[in-house]
């Protein structure tokens, strides 16, 4: 694998040279072959060897391993605090809670009673295969470095006790796997880095139709990729590839500095020098009337110049010093489209009032534009998985009959969620587009099935009307 320098002693301005954002590579070849697969891997990894370094550096930035940690002082070395206030750590773990603290379902667009027990029994599958643990991975490489792969492979037989499927989900590296697109941005190939027995690397690379495996500049094996499409999906956190940590890494790395200085103004207030005017003292006496806890000293020169033992003390300003920091982290929350949880409410604010003003609105509308991209790249998850399901199982499925559902907090404005739910049914609309509707429930569809027969008992009548409506229309697209 690749040898990485593995110390943060840099700051990351100059390991990227400020091309913030990882690079997406492109090949201008119209068609990935066994006859130019080589090539093309060969002319990847230029690119790709310094995204992975940037992403080797953002991920120990995330467990810590931070510039302050080896600055040095010349000015009194032994003071010499390194405090590393790991608010990278804490912004990844918010910001992948915001996504995945409840899993992703999929939901039936229509009421077709066979698909609605598929998607069901789709959403029990992924369940599983532990898919939210796979997509918590993947929203943390996200937020880390600024993209991340899922990998959809076979279980060949080694798959769990009573497994349910023939395929695993895992979450890549993505120092070690990287996608290729064509000029149109669609895939081209993907790679994944990978170690023999012996520790010699190798790379495994899936176009549409094949697969390849290249070790020492030479195309070794080759065969069909049954899944009819690249199983390496990647999962990118923006267009650009931008993670959440470098947006702000500056703003990091200055809070770190300030905290480090304000411990080192208390310790140097403490470990103040003491001052000798006009007399001398030597060592082994200092330390004897420093444990009595007072000193004595007489002149050198008489009455004229009087001696004197003072200490030097300088205090930092640690109210200025706050207002500083207040300042810092005010910036980082906004930038980073943050909560804060630090303002202090009042007895009369509303939820209303109260989320639009600690953020918590500008946040939920942070994660609300974030979600189309995740979206696209679940989409070419559910592709592969449909698709393999139709074959194994003989699902009907098809990937427009799914919506993707990204759950959050369920327990916001729950008694208005609840009042609108009783006000959609009432009004006559279908109980399941109506559950769907308040976003109450982190699975619509498996609620709405465990509410069916309530639901005919409760409004026999609308429900009476709006089979009778749905029914000729599903025949006239039968016999068209």
């Amino acid at each position: 694998m690749y040898n990485y320098p593995h110390k943060n002693y840099r700051p990351f301005s100059a390991i990227c040279d400020c091309g913030f954002g990882r690079k997406i590579i492109y090949t201008r070849q119209r068609q990935i072959t066994w006859k130019n697969i080589v090539d093309e891997l060969n002319k990847a990894l230029v690119i790709h060897r310094q995204n992975a370094t940037e992403i080797e550096y953002l991920d120990r930035y995330y467990r810590g391993d931070q510039p302050i940690l080896y600055r040095k002082k010349v000015n009194r070395p032994e003071v010499n605090n390194k405090i590393a206030v790991n608010l990278a750590y804490e912004l990844v773990e918010r910001k992948t809670a915001d996504i995945c603290a409840e899993p992703i379902q999929y939901v039936l667009r229509g009421t077709d009673d066979k698909k609605s027990d598929e998607i069901s029994w789709l959403n029990a599958i992924m369940d599983s295969e532990n898919k939210q643990e796979c997509d918590i991975d993947i929203c943390r490489w996200r937020s880390i470095c600024g993209t991340a792969y899922r990998f959809i492979g076979n279980d060949d037989g080694n798959g769990s006790v009573l497994d349910e499927s023939d395929f695993e989900l895992s979450s890549e590296n993505p120092m070690y796997t990287f996608v290729v697109y064509f000029p149109n941005n669609k895939p081209a190939f993907s790679c994944q880095i990978r170690e023999d027995e012996n520790g010699k690397e190798f790379y495994f690379c899936y176009t549409n139709g094949q697969w390849f495996e290249i070790s020492e500049g030479k195309l070794r094996k080759f065969g069909i990729n049954g899944n009819g499409a690249i199983p390496v999906i990647e999962y990118p956190n923006n267009f650009r590839r931008l993670s959440d940590i470098e947006m702000t890494i500056a703003i990091t790395d200055a809070i770190n500095t300030l905290s480090s200085d304000r411990i080192n103004g208390i310790e140097q207030f403490v470990s103040s020098w003491v001052k000798f005017v006009n007399c001398e003292v030597d060592k082994e006496s200092f330390l004897n009337m420093r444990e009595e806890g007072a000193l004595v000293v007489k002149s050198n020169n008489g009455s004229e110049n009087k001696a004197d033992v003072d200490v030097m003390t300088t205090e930092l300003n640690q109210t200025e010093g706050q207002v500083v920091f207040n300042d810092l982290f005010e910036r980082f929350l906004d930038i980073q489209g943050l909560a804060n949880r630090g303002n202090i409410n009042t007895g009369g604010d509303t939820q209303g009032a109260v989320n639009l003003r600690n953020g918590h609105y500008d946040a939920g509308l942070r994660t609300a534009i974030n979600e189309p991209i995740l979206k696209k790249s679940e989409n070419m998850t559910i592709k592969i998985i449909l698709n393999r399901l139709r074959i194994s199982k003989g699902f009907t499925l098809v990937p427009s009959d799914v919506e993707i559902h990204v759950n959050h907090n369920k327990l916001d404005n729950l008694l208005t969620k609840t009042e609108a739910l009783k006000m959609l049914l009432e009004s006559g609309i279908y109980y399941k587009r109506a559950i769907k509707t308040v976003d109450l429930f982190s699975d619509p569809e498996q609620v709405s099935t465990e509410s069916s027969e309530r639901m005919k008992l409760l409004y026999p009548d609308k429900i009476e009307k709006q089979e009778k409506i749905v029914e000729p229309v599903n025949e006239e697209v039968v016999e068209q």
